[in-house]
């Protein structure tokens, strides 16, 4: 796999108290500004263990303010634990923030905000901006920001439209306006207590909640939520037969590939299927960690690339991809996301992970829960390539090894989904065979066979072969590397069918230098891709060089001096109906930027399961 990664600032940082590092110097310089400021506290999430704050500095004045300095003291047991967007410090209760290199310059009437994530119930006090009062007056500390409105009430529900009513606010300075949010999302500001929201799609799930902002524009919290599912259209059909319908989604895809959260709702491809697998997290340290920040959580989303239609803001508390699931969540609620780590390049990591695994999978559990995006995932699916055997590296932890991590999983996760990516290697002592994976089975929900990249150039000089053969041929280069040997080995080793799932390739893998259509011709190389020599997507072969014939239920073609194999709408349905005919818990494939701009592939995966 090929990754990227990018550094962006607003990264959320690990904080120690820094005793003696709170420097008051420049203040009695900078107090002469104060009154041209203000600083706002708001509690914007709280989940009981812990709570996310945001302070903001409005430049009230007619010159621009170059720096600035949030002062303030928290009660004792309670603190800052990580925070984004400024470097926080403290000195027993007294905490320090300090602005970023980025955002310390705000214009006359502008504003910058920061957040932070604490522990502890106290509230703040004892604020001062720059020296001085946060209020911009003489008192400290500045006032009270209003307290948190009436959960909406939705009436008149159309097609495009619905009328908001909520109960008003209370502030010690007066209210002076509401800011009604969708899906977490400003949409309007009003003074009065009642909104209609129009231009909303038919048939699509919303949620809304009002935030109030006093005469000092201090906003409150948040109000509880109400759902609203707007009336007409279709809506999303539940998950039939039981079946599992997977795709996975690569963080890395929104860059060169331009392949966003979006496509899926534009492909129609999101309202056929049941869970997306999100490709990958980190293994390292013996710790589950973010694979890349910018793309996860940190890159900003224009309009017309994001899934609500808004774009997104520099100040949101979550943005990148895992803001895009959770806006596709809400429109498609039956769609359950999973977090995958490991893959290719990363599993040389579960060597350490499998040392200890319960600290491996208390690791992994706080990160998919962090209270940042604990809403976006519904599991944890490990690619461990491959338990006791090799792949990019080598592992030697021992049989058990795989078991003992899973076990661990289920443990912390208890009923949320626990899945994991696994060979397909049917031959004979095998990597199937390397490991308990019946003995681990017990823990997870499913396993995804990887029945695909059986044969490819990594062989230059061929035999040409189909890189995903459903079954057997006469010729083929390695016995036991089809689909139908793979599931066969897991059965026999006690792996449920119903925790099976068959595993399809979006893309083809070829050979240059062929000059013969059927399979086991030589070559001289691999063939050119997109991205990668050898391999290139399903949606650029179907035209570039069409289907020759079908081998072993897949397809291939010979163009030129290439040789493709892929699979097609055709060759997908018949091996949907072979995962019937052996009781399998359904499909999934490898991955969303494949298909064609109208999901062919995933239509054909998703009506070919009964």
């Amino acid at each position: 796999m090929r990754f990227r990664h990018r550094a962006a600032a607003g990264f959320a940082t690990l904080l120690l108290p820094l005793a003696g590092l709170v420097g008051l110097s420049g203040h009695a310089q900078a107090a002469a500004d104060a009154t041209s400021a203000t600083a706002t506290y708001a509690k914007t999430q709280d989940w009981g263990t812990g709570f996310e704050g945001k302070w903001t500095v409005k430049n009230t004045g007619t010159t621009s303010i170059s720096s600035w300095t949030i002062e303030w003291d928290f009660p004792s047991g309670t603190s800052v634990t990580s925070a984004w967007d400024a470097d926080v410090t403290s000195s027993g209760t007294h905490w320090t923030a300090k602005n970023k290199s980025y955002n310390g310059s705000i214009a006359p009437g502008a504003s910058v905000s920061f957040g932070f994530n604490g522990t502890g119930s106290g509230a703040p006090s004892n604020c001062l901006l720059n020296g001085g009062s946060c209020d911009g007056g003489t008192t400290v500390p500045g006032d009270n920001p209003p307290s948190a409105p009436g959960t909406p009430t939705a009436s008149s529900i159309t097609d495009t439209s619905v009328k908001l009513s909520w109960g008003a606010a209370t502030d010690d300075k007066g209210i002076k306006n509401y800011d009604v949010l969708r899906d977490g999302r400003t949409v309007a500001t009003v003074t009065t207590t009642s909104y209609t929201d129009s231009g909303l799609t038919a048939g699509t799930d919303y949620s809304y909640t009002v935030q109030a902002r006093d005469t000092a524009d201090q906003t409150g919290p948040v109000s509880g939520s109400v759902a609203v599912h707007t009336t007409g259209g279709t809506t999303t059909p539940p998950p039939t037969g039981g079946k599992v319908k997977m795709g996975y989604f690569t963080e890395w895809g929104i860059y060169g590939r331009n392949y966003n959260v979006k496509n899926l709702v534009t492909s129609g491809s999101a309202s056929k299927i049941t869970h997306i697998n999100y490709a990958f997290g980190n293994v390292t340290n013996g710790q589950c960690a973010i694979g890349d920040s910018y793309a996860d959580y940190d890159k900003a989303f224009t309009a017309d690339q994001s899934v609500s239609g808004v774009a997104d803001t520099w100040d949101q508390p979550l943005r990148g991809n895992f803001n895009q699931l959770r806006e596709l969540k809400a429109k498609y609620p039956n769609i359950k996301v999973i977090w995958s780590f490991g893959g290719w390049t990363w599993s040389g990591g579960f060597g350490d992970a499998a040392k200890n695994p319960a600290a491996f999978a208390q690791s992994c559990y706080n990160l998919v829960h962090d209270p940042r995006w604990s809403d976006v995932f519904d599991g944890i699916d490990i690619d461990w390539e491959y338990p006791n055997a090799c792949g990019l590296s080598c592992d030697s932890s021992g049989p058990a090894a795989f078991k003992n991590l899973m076990a661990a999983l289920r443990a912390k996760f208890g009923n949320e989904l626990v899945t994991a990516a696994v060979t397909a290697d049917g031959s004979a002592g095998g990597k199937i065979d390397a490991t308990d994976y019946a003995g681990a089975s017990s823990y997870v929900d499913w396993y995804n066979v990887m029945t695909y990249d059986f044969f490819g150039a990594w062989d230059a000089q061929g035999p040409t072969a189909p890189h995903s053969p459903l079954t057997s041929y006469n010729g083929i280069p390695k016995a036991g590397f089809t689909t139908a040997d793979a599931m066969a080995k897991f059965k026999a080793q006690g792996v449920p069918a119903n925790k099976l799932l068959i595993g399809i390739g979006f893309y083809g893998r070829g050979w240059t230098g062929v000059t013969q259509d059927a399979p086991g011709g030589t070559a001289t190389g691999p063939a050119a891709g997109t991205y990668e020599q050898g391999i290139e997507d399903y949606h650029v072969l179907k035209t570039a060089c069409p289907v020759t014939g079908t081998i072993a239920g897949t397809a291939y073609a010979h163009c030129g001096s290439n040789w493709w194999s892929y699979d097609t709408p055709a060759t997908i349905k018949s091996k949907m109906a072979w995962a019937d005919s052996q009781g399998l818990g359904g499909a999934f494939f490898w991955e969303f930027s494949g298909d064609t701009g109208n999901g062919e592939l995933v239509s054909a995966l998703s009506s070919g399961l009964s």
